[in-house]
Protein backbone atom coordinates (compact mmCIF):
# COMPACT_ATOMS: atom_id res chain seq x y z
CA UNK A 1 0.00 0.00 0.00
CA UNK A 2 3.05 2.70 0.95
CA UNK A 3 4.05 1.89 -2.86
CA UNK A 4 0.96 3.04 -4.37
CA UNK A 5 1.19 6.09 -2.17
CA UNK A 6 4.70 7.04 -3.78
CA UNK A 7 3.60 6.09 -6.78
CA UNK A 8 0.88 8.52 -6.83
CA UNK A 9 2.59 11.72 -5.18
CA UNK A 10 5.50 10.83 -7.81
CA UNK A 11 2.99 10.79 -10.48
CA UNK A 12 1.51 14.28 -8.99
CA UNK A 13 5.11 15.80 -8.75
CA UNK A 14 6.18 15.23 -12.67
CA UNK A 15 2.96 16.16 -13.34
CA UNK A 16 3.28 19.83 -11.43
CA UNK A 17 6.90 20.01 -12.51
CA UNK A 18 5.38 19.33 -16.40
CA UNK A 19 2.50 21.75 -16.32
CA UNK A 20 4.81 24.69 -14.34
CA UNK A 21 7.67 24.22 -17.58
CA UNK A 22 5.22 23.74 -20.27
CA UNK A 23 4.72 26.78 -22.43
CA UNK A 24 1.04 28.57 -22.09
CA UNK A 25 0.25 27.28 -25.68
CA UNK A 26 0.85 23.71 -25.43
CA UNK A 27 -1.97 23.56 -22.82
CA UNK A 28 -5.41 22.31 -23.79
CA UNK A 29 -8.71 23.14 -22.79
CA UNK A 30 -7.99 24.70 -18.95
CA UNK A 31 -5.25 27.67 -17.87
CA UNK A 32 -2.14 26.56 -16.47
CA UNK A 33 -3.26 27.21 -13.01
CA UNK A 34 -6.83 25.32 -13.15
CA UNK A 35 -4.19 22.39 -13.86
CA UNK A 36 -2.34 22.62 -11.15
CA UNK A 37 -5.36 22.98 -9.05
CA UNK A 38 -6.69 20.11 -10.33
CA UNK A 39 -3.79 17.95 -10.14
CA UNK A 40 -3.08 19.31 -6.08
CA UNK A 41 -7.03 18.14 -5.14
CA UNK A 42 -6.68 15.14 -6.95
CA UNK A 43 -3.80 13.60 -7.89
CA UNK A 44 -4.13 10.36 -9.10
CA UNK A 45 -6.83 11.48 -11.53
CA UNK A 46 -5.85 15.27 -12.38
CA UNK A 47 -2.52 13.79 -13.56
CA UNK A 48 -3.99 11.17 -15.50
CA UNK A 49 -6.10 13.92 -16.70
CA UNK A 50 -3.45 16.02 -17.31
CA UNK A 51 -1.43 13.32 -19.39
CA UNK A 52 -4.32 12.45 -21.36
CA UNK A 53 -6.14 15.42 -22.27
CA UNK A 54 -4.28 18.38 -20.70
CA UNK A 55 -0.98 18.97 -22.77
CA UNK A 56 -0.32 19.36 -26.47
CA UNK A 57 2.10 16.86 -27.06
CA UNK A 58 4.11 17.96 -30.60
CA UNK A 59 5.00 15.75 -33.78
CA UNK A 60 8.22 15.84 -33.39
CA UNK A 61 7.93 13.94 -30.07
CA UNK A 62 5.84 11.76 -31.79
CA UNK A 63 8.65 10.48 -34.57
CA UNK A 64 11.45 7.64 -33.53
CA UNK A 65 14.62 8.81 -34.38
CA UNK A 66 16.42 7.13 -36.76
CA UNK A 67 20.15 6.10 -35.90
CA UNK A 68 22.92 7.27 -38.65
CA UNK A 69 26.58 7.76 -38.05
CA UNK A 70 27.59 11.15 -36.83
CA UNK A 71 29.91 13.02 -38.67
CA UNK A 72 32.43 15.49 -37.36
CA UNK A 73 30.90 18.91 -37.97
CA UNK A 74 32.41 22.04 -37.15
CA UNK A 75 30.38 24.66 -34.32
CA UNK A 76 28.34 27.08 -35.78
CA UNK A 77 30.23 30.42 -36.24
CA UNK A 78 28.35 32.85 -34.47
CA UNK A 79 27.82 36.11 -36.22
CA UNK A 80 28.24 38.31 -32.96
CA UNK A 81 31.50 39.18 -31.50
CA UNK A 82 32.42 37.77 -28.12
CA UNK A 83 31.68 39.93 -25.14
CA UNK A 84 35.04 40.84 -23.40
CA UNK A 85 34.98 38.78 -19.84
CA UNK A 86 36.35 41.15 -17.38
CA UNK A 87 38.10 39.24 -14.26
CA UNK A 88 38.76 42.31 -12.32
CA UNK A 89 36.97 42.11 -8.47
CA UNK A 90 34.00 45.01 -8.34
CA UNK A 91 36.33 46.50 -5.85
CA UNK A 92 39.17 47.08 -8.59
CA UNK A 93 36.75 48.27 -11.39
CA UNK A 94 35.88 50.91 -9.14
CA UNK A 95 39.38 51.81 -8.11
CA UNK A 96 39.93 51.68 -12.00
CA UNK A 97 37.05 53.84 -12.78
CA UNK A 98 37.94 56.77 -9.70
CA UNK A 99 41.44 56.99 -11.55
CA UNK A 100 40.13 57.57 -14.59
CA UNK A 101 37.56 60.17 -13.31
CA UNK A 102 40.25 61.97 -11.60
CA UNK A 103 42.59 61.53 -14.46
CA UNK A 104 39.81 63.54 -16.92
CA UNK A 105 39.51 65.99 -13.91
CA UNK A 106 43.34 66.78 -14.11
CA UNK A 107 43.21 66.88 -18.07
CA UNK A 108 40.36 69.54 -17.94
CA UNK A 109 42.33 71.45 -15.06
CA UNK A 110 45.70 71.81 -17.07
CA UNK A 111 43.72 72.11 -20.39
CA UNK A 112 41.83 75.41 -18.61
CA UNK A 113 44.99 76.67 -17.15
CA UNK A 114 47.12 76.24 -20.79
CA UNK A 115 44.11 78.08 -22.31
CA UNK A 116 44.28 80.89 -19.38
CA UNK A 117 48.45 80.95 -19.37
CA UNK A 118 47.99 81.00 -23.23
CA UNK A 119 45.37 83.72 -23.09
CA UNK A 120 47.90 86.44 -21.00
CA UNK A 121 50.87 85.57 -22.98
CA UNK A 122 48.72 86.26 -26.24
CA UNK A 123 47.57 89.54 -24.97
CA UNK A 124 48.58 93.16 -25.56
CA UNK A 125 52.18 93.65 -25.54
CA UNK A 126 53.55 96.65 -23.74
Amino acid sequence: MPFLSILVVALMVFALVDIIRRDDAQVRFLPKLAWIIIVILLPLIGSILWFTIGREYSEAGLRIPRMRAAAPTAPPADPRPARPVDARSTEEQIADLDREIEEWRLRAELEKRHREGGDTASGPAA
